[in-house]
């Protein structure tokens, strides 16, 4: 098992965990043209039920 040799200073660490950044879920406008919802890519609106322009969930 790999063990570091020496202890890692503080600025290396905060310079790797600096790195660590949340992106924003990429949003898209719902095709149905009454809604207008922003929804995740690839998923049913929750707002009128519709997906790729047929109604899959009962609102």
């Amino acid at each position: 098992m790999a063990v570091p040799k020496r202890k890692m200073s503080r600025s290396n660490t905060r310079s790797r965990r600096a790195q660590w950044k949340a992106t924003a879920p990429t949003l898209v406008l719902c095709p149905n043209r009454a809604c207008g919802e922003m929804v995740l890519p690839h998923t049913a609106c929750h707002n009128c039920g519709q997906y790729n322009g047929k109604q899959v969930l009962s609102v």
